[in-house]
């Protein structure tokens, strides 16, 4: 029989997961709401200036991106159609409003998404945002092997 061993790791603690989505979305640290998450544009702070909390954990990676991608995306084509069935302007006007529309929109929502990536990291204790000590996360996965 196989059993997997947990006894050495303390349970994970419940963390607000909405406020600190809402934390996030407004660029300030998961954990206070008073720090901010962000050091420049997009390059998140190692820890709260506020309350300490090590932040330098985070793997946001391409996510925020992604999301950025899906929402402009969702915004921008409906309008283009829109615009373009009401109106039909000339190909002149298409160009000038849409990729300046899409940019601005881009840069707009990617820090807000970055900062809630980050905060839904922190509030599941994804990526050493666990407070649980390294030596006992290694042990949640070895295996005690019992004869039968």
């Amino acid at each position: 029989m196989i059993e997997w061993s947990n006894a050495a790791r303390e349970p994970f603690p419940v963390r607000p997961r909405g406020r600190s989505l809402l934390r996030g979305l407004r660029r300030r640290c998961p954990a206070c709401g008073e720090g901010r998450m962000f050091r420049a544009f997009l390059k998140v702070a190692d820890r709260c200036a506020h309350c300490g909390e090590e932040l330098h954990h985070h793997e946001a990676d391409d996510t925020p991106a992604y999301f950025v991608i899906f929402i402009v995306g969702h915004i921008v084509v409906p309008l283009l159609l829109l615009v373009e069935m009401r109106f039909a302007p000339p190909l002149a006007v298409h160009f000038a409003i849409w990729p300046a529309l899409t940019l601005v929109l881009a840069l707009v929502l990617i820090a807000p998404i970055k900062g809630a990536v980050v905060a839904m990291q922190w509030a599941f204790g994804m990526h050493g945002f666990d407070p649980a000590p390294e030596s006992s996360a290694s042990q949640t996965t070895s295996r005690d092997i019992t004869p039968s």
